[in-house]
């Protein structure tokens, strides 16, 4: 007998069935239309034998369980997954029959960027969405209409690539990427964005997906040979672990190497064989999308750790990664985008009209429903996103901040944050959208070999070889650089002030420098190599560096860089001392410049013609024969010269000519007498020449030293070739100098202002150095263009030259520069006065007698009007002019003058008659007749006025006037 509560229990059971059936297919009778269940096809294209693709599979089928069981929809998902083996064809292969059997209105995936770009093209002939995580920057969303990128593109982490590398101020790296589209796309980026930062990229190497182990160390060992020290790696997790398990090998992680790795492999480092990591990673700097915590993500990672070991129990340390909550954020998107999409009834696929000769894919026909949902994701958000805010814009993931770890140990530790807004930071506080930071720097980070040291980024090749460096053998001026070869072992000794000053640098460097000189000669003849050959050897890479008295010039820095000057530098020139010029009998014409002597004369000659112009008509001094006026242009104007003019002027126009004119006289004459006083009074090293144009005036033959670049300077200051005659020591320059240009010598020797200051130290007496001086940069180390070796040499220039070693370096191969006392060590230039110290004055004085000259013209002609206003012709009407002009102006004022003169006259003769009547008859007998003149030098009509005696009265001051005056005085 059945117990009662288990045949209850069997009738419960059975009618729960029944309601379920009911409830199931009621929909698919069509009994209720409006709450059936509408069905939405996606299709997943994974490579199912990768590591990512299982744990995005499982994120997968979480998110549409998690979305299903959020969302009583009367819509269901359902996924179609399908494997393409990591292979673009089978990857298209399963695309086709998604869309062709399935007719799926959506695709996720491929993972691999030549999958997708296969299955891109599909889904833009068929109008699906293609949702892939494929990272490379080359799949571009804005040429694939139905292309939406559920990742961060590998480019958008090259910025913080070199934000790395600037924060350590490494100056070149080595970029390592697999041979593939997936590798080759980040180069161009991470070369811009490391462009930017003043880093260049040394070296590309490229690695075959199909290298062997040997072929990869070869590979290294080739890197290992270069500078550089800096090695950025874009490789995939497999290809990734052999890489670095051979640079074990190959000694390249160990102290002074650097190593970042990108965010594919540092997503899924725990992909990676946990002994690969503690064995050959350690040290290595990474950088991944940062996914903030919380307790969303730290449930789900729980449930999904769980339902993950129970599909691949045999993957226990695999761990959840920034991809998989990417496809979980991507397909909860869809899930939402098909919700606000199909309200309605979900559109089936639309066939072409023709069934005659079509292809498969013309036969896949379009789908109207991902027409619609496009739209939706193509800038669609999830707040509450798993891997943060889920923002997709134009189809493109918009980038998150990424994380600085570093690889210690079997795991990885936080270093520091990026974000595009403000760079480097050693931590975020998440404040809804904001990221505040509290330091700019990284935090303590472990180098490869178990340094705290940063590494410098560049170190001598461990090849053996030391740095090149060339030095120029040129037979001269050893005091700068000398080199001696051991005729028994050959061995290269360089000395001298830059020898020395480039060994106390090396010294001063961070790290160890080996180096050994190879002599450069530089000879006599024609054809000889010179400077700039010396620097072009860098640029064919037979030298390292070169180290000498080479100066930075514009030109050479084309190929070269420089480090900073170690010497101050110029171009000027030294010629011999002559005798004391007091002794010349010419010395007084030194003074002025011959150009200043001849405007001054010219000057004196218009001045004299103005005021004679202004005084003819009026002042009988400006009057008279043709001589006597010449005479007085030349005589009034130079008079002034030492103020010595006694002409009376009447015109204010004169007047005002004159008063400037003395001034400008005053200033010349004052000018004149302080020049001249200098050069009688104190005694100077006179040069032969003071301006190097008067070389080329002189047609004076110009020294310079072998080799220098100043052999152009010269020929671009127009000096002829033929003029030039190279030395190389001291004592050359000292006999051609001696000899002179006529007797095989040469006028002047040009050159830079070290090896000047060196001759004119040791020759002190007879020479001295002329202006102007033609600035340089200084002398400089040589190295390649773009080498990281160029800033830390520069900073240990610095080092040095402010020290004592460069005081002690400068007085033990020049002496003491204060052993010469009569050497002035300031370049001389002419004393004489030039024009243009006064052409302000000429510019006064030629202004206001102009102006006077011009007034007085207008005056002139408007006073003679009515002889323009005639009919004559411009000769007679000029002819005209000209006779009134010549002609004595009568003036008013004058004649009431002379009459109160006649008047006073008179008075003082009729005076004198009535104090002496016995005088006067005796004296007119004496004096028949007695003329008075007028006062201005000219006879009026009658010479002389009858008194009522009838007799003539002399003018004051005649003979007769002061007999008269005498004989009163004896009464």
């Amino acid at each position: 007998m059945q117990n009662p509560r288990c045949h209850f229990l069997i009738l419960l059971i059975q009618l729960v069935s029944i309601i379920s059936f009911c409830q199931y297919i009621m929909p698919v009778s069509g009994e209720d239309e409006t709450n059936a269940v509408k069905q939405v096809d996606i299709g997943i294209i994974l490579d199912m034998e990768t590591t990512v693709a299982k744990v995005m599979h499982t994120c997968i089928l979480l998110a549409l369980e998690d979305y299903h069981a959020a969302n009583r929809s009367a819509i269901r998902i359902v996924p179609h997954f399908r494997d393409s083996k990591k292979d673009d064809v089978e990857a298209a292969s399963a695309a086709i029959y998604l869309l062709k059997d399935v007719q799926v209105h959506a695709i996720f995936g491929p993972q691999m960027s030549t999958q997708t770009d296969f299955v891109i093209d599909i889904g833009n002939r068929v109008k699906v969405p293609i949702i892939s995580p494929a990272t490379s920057p080359s799949l571009s969303v804005k040429e694939n209409p139905y292309f939406i990128r559920a990742a961060l593109p590998s480019s958008s982490q090259t910025k913080a690539i070199a934000a790395i590398v600037k924060n350590y101020d490494w100056r070149e790296v080595v970029i390592i990427y697999e041979d593939s589209p997936y590798g080759t796309g980040i180069v161009p980026y991470l070369t811009d964005a490391l462009l930017e930062t003043s880093t260049l990229v040394s070296y590309r190497s490229v690695i075959s997906l199909s290298a062997n182990d040997d072929q990869i160390l070869r590979e290294l060992h080739k890197m290992n040979t270069m500078q550089t020290r800096v090695f950025v790696v874009h490789l995939l997790p497999s290809l990734a672990s052999r890489l670095f398990l051979m640079a074990k090998e190959a000694g390249m992680m160990r102290k002074g190497y650097a190593w970042i790795i990108t965010d594919v492999l540092t997503s899924v480092l725990d992909s990676v064989d946990p002994s690969v990591i503690e064995s050959s990673m350690q040290g290595v700097l990474g950088v991944k999308p940062y996914v903030p915590r919380s307790n969303e993500l730290n449930n789900f990672t729980k449930r999904w750790r769980k339902r993950f070991r129970q599909e691949y129990p045999d993957m226990d340390t695999v761990e959840l990664n920034v991809f998989g909550l990417w496809a979980y954020d991507s397909i909860t998107a869809l899930a939402k985008a098909v919700e606000k999409v199909g309200t309605t009834a979900i559109p089936k696929f639309k066939k072409p009209n023709t069934r005659e000769n079509l292809t498969d894919l013309d036969a896949l026909g379009t789908s109207e429903f991902g027409f619609l949902l496009i739209d939706y994701m193509q800038n669609i958000t999830l707040k509450t996103g798993l891997s943060g805010d889920f923002h997709i814009i134009d189809g493109e993931l918009q980038p998150s901040p990424y994380q600085i770890v570093n690889i210690i140990g079997k795991g990885e530790r936080s270093v520091g944050f990026w974000i595009k807004k403000d760079g480097i930071l050693y931590k975020l506080k998440m404040n809804g959208k904001t990221a505040k930071s509290n330091n700019k720097q990284l935090g303590t980070i472990i180098w490869p070999g178990g340094s705290t040291i940063f590494p410098r980024g560049w170190e001598i090749p461990t090849s053996g070889n030391k740095l090149k460096v060339g030095v120029p053998v040129k037979g001269g001026l050893e005091q700068y650089i000398k080199v001696e070869i051991d005729s028994k072992t050959q061995a290269v000794t360089a000395t001298g002030f830059c020898a020395d000053v480039f060994k106390e640098v090396i010294q001063s460097m961070p790290y160890a420098v080996p180096c050994e000189f190879i002599p450069f000669p530089i000879a006599h003849s024609p054809t000889s190599q010179d400077y700039d050959d010396l620097v072009y050897k860098i640029l064919s890479q037979e030298y390292d560096a070169v180290v000498g008295d080479v100066t930075i010039l514009a030109s050479r820095s084309k190929y070269v860089d420089f480090t900073l000057p170690f010497t101050e530098s110029g171009i000027s020139a030294v010629v011999p001392v002559r005798d004391d010029e007091r002794k010349n009998a010419w010395i007084f014409l030194k003074p002025l410049k011959s150009e200043l002597w001849i405007t001054t004369g010219a000057f004196f000659v218009f001045i004299g013609f103005v005021v004679w112009v202004l005084e003819h008509r009026v002042n009988k001094d400006f009057r008279g024969p043709k001589r006597k006026q010449v005479g007085m242009v030349f005589w009034f104007s130079f008079s002034t010269l030492v103020f010595a003019h006694k002409e009376r002027v009447t015109s204010n126009l004169t007047r005002f000519v004159v008063i400037v004119w003395v001034f400008v006289v005053l200033v010349l004459t004052s000018s004149y007498t302080a020049s001249l006083t200098s050069m009688l009074t104190v005694q100077q090293l006179q040069p032969t020449i003071t301006d190097l144009n008067d070389l080329i005036k002189n047609g004076e033959y110009v020294g310079y030293q072998k080799g220098s670049f100043v052999e152009d300077i010269l020929k671009r200051m127009k000096f002829e070739s033929s003029k030039f005659r190279s030395y190389s020591t001291l004592e050359e320059y000292n006999d051609a100098l001696l000899k002179g240009s006529k007797n095989g010598g040469v006028g002047a020797i040009v050159d830079e202002l070290p090896y000047l200051r060196l001759f004119l130290n040791k020759y002190c007496k007879k020479y001295i150095m002329v202006g102007p001086t033609y600035k340089t940069a200084g002398f400089g180390f040589v190295f390649p263009k773009g080498s990281p070796m160029v800033p830390d040499v520069s900073r240990a220039v610095l080092k040095v030259m402010e020290g004592e070693f460069m005081n002690n370096i400068i007085q033990k191969w020049f002496g003491n520069e204060t052993d010469c006392p009569e050497k002035n060590g300031m370049v001389i230039t002419s004393d004489s006065l030039t024009l243009d110290s006064f052409k302000g004055l000429f510019l006064i004085a030629g202004v206001s007698s102009g102006s006077a000259l011009v007034t007085f013209l207008l005056i002139f002609l408007h006073q003679n009007r009515e002889i323009l206003a005639t009919d004559d012709s411009i000769w007679q009407k000029l002819s005209a002019l000209a006779k009134i002009f010549d002609e004595e102006k009568d003036n008013s004022n004058a004649k009431s003058e002379k009459q109160e003169a006649n008047e006073s006259q008179r008075a003082t003769h009729f005076s004198a008659t009535a104090a002496y009547p016995d005088i006067l008859p005796n004296l007119a007998s004496q004096i028949p007749e007695i003329r008075t003149s007028d006062g201005l030098g000219a006879s009026p009509e009658h010479e002389g006025f009858s008194t009522p005696e009838g007799f003539s009265t002399p003018e004051p001051g005649t003979p007769a006037h002061e007999t008269i005056t005498e004989a009163n005085e004896e009464r």
